[in-house]
């Protein structure tokens, strides 16, 4: 959807949140608005937002059948590109205060893998045939970015039938060697895991799965990927061994050794980032643990030794395999971060 913006006002702190390089936006009723720039809050001058502004503002940014949603106490997400050519996703939610919005902004152009700085096996990730590619990390981590430049990347190097199934659409891809179809929940289909199974119908290649939400979500994306598809995916998590036992855990016991057989099955790689601030300047890169699933790491995850996964990555990196906390280590001697930084970021 491009439209007008609805206020002055936020015409205003989206301007400012862009001149920033801001990540995100919240609006929040009593308070003025707040950037998050490089991932510290800053609250801006000026007076704080009224009720009345915030649920104008909503109703505006999210339509009318979306504002009703978020009125019946619903949650509710929506993507956006502006007049101004801003790309936004939003997310409206109910609180105390009235409604608030948190606003994030993408970039207008899928970027290269190349300039997020990841390392150069992941492109080689979008080359296989068939597998489960998770990208994981944390809110804000930008594992969704760099999916995105993974099927672009794929898209200019490959002739293959992409299906993606995202909540909402956020970048928009146009189709160069691929056929690549956009599907959102909510509009186009009801959920993830009604989407996925039905994009098993539709002759794909590759699908792409904006975020494994739900158990139905992840058994058919691992139903998928057994079958014959590369899938790609994101998931909320902090490391690839947690990666793997995040979905274990999220299926009743009696079902927990099926789905690690399925998963040393089929997933193929686990790349999870973080970002982290600079020594010097003020953009944040991501920091990359990598875990490319070969025959001993398919015997520690069918035989529940996935603490013995980290050991797998430290030795198998002329493969390409790297933990955060090696990587850390090589952004701190290289002087792109401080050691206090890479201490922050560890899981370890």
């Amino acid at each position: 959807m491009t439209a007008a913006l609805p206020s002055i006002r936020l015409t205003d702190v989206l301007h400012v949140g862009s001149q920033r390089d801001a990540s995100d936006i919240h609006l929040v009723p009593g308070l003025a608005p707040a950037l998050r720039v490089d991932g510290e809050l800053a609250f801006l001058s000026g007076s704080p937002l009224t009720a009345q502004e915030t649920s104008d503002i909503a109703r505006a940014l999210l339509e009318a059948e979306g504002f009703g949603r978020l009125e019946s106490g619903f949650d509710v997400s929506a993507a956006r590109v502006t007049d101004e050519g801003l790309v936004l996703r939003i997310h409206g939610f109910r609180s105390s205060q009235g409604c608030t919005l948190a606003i994030r902004l993408l970039n207008k152009q899928i970027p290269t893998l190349e300039s997020l700085h990841l390392p150069p096996v992941v492109a080689t990730l979008a080359q296989r045939d068939r597998g489960l590619v998770i990208f994981a990390g944390p809110t804000g981590s930008g594992k969704s970015t760099s999916l995105a430049a993974l099927v672009a990347g794929l898209d200019e190097t490959r002739t293959r039938r992409i299906i993606t199934i995202e909540d909402p659409i956020e970048y928009r891809y146009q189709s160069g060697r691929s056929l690549i179809t956009q599907r959102e929940i909510g509009r186009d289909a009801p959920s993830f895991s009604s989407a996925l199974l039905g994009a098993l119908r539709a002759d794909p290649d590759v699908i792409v799965l904006g975020e494994m939400r739900e158990i139905a979500a992840m058994r058919a994306a691992l139903t998928a990927a057994e079958t014959g598809h590369l899938v790609l995916t994101t998931l909320h998590t902090g490391s690839a061994v947690q990666t793997i036992e995040r979905i274990v855990d999220a299926f009743s016991g009696s079902e927990q050794a099926q789905v690690r057989s399925q998963l040393a099955q089929c997933l193929s790689a686990v790349v999870c980032q973080r970002l982290v601030a600079r020594k010097h300047g003020s953009r944040r890169r991501a920091a990359v643990e990598v875990l490319l699933v070969n025959d001993a790491v398919r015997a520690m995850i069918r035989e529940s030794r996935t603490h013995l996964i980290r050991n797998a990555m430290t030795t198998g990196r002329q493969l390409g395999m790297q933990t955060l906390e090696h990587h850390l280590t090589e952004l701190a001697l290289g002087n792109e971060i401080d050691a206090e930084t890479a201490r922050r970021s560890s899981e370890n």
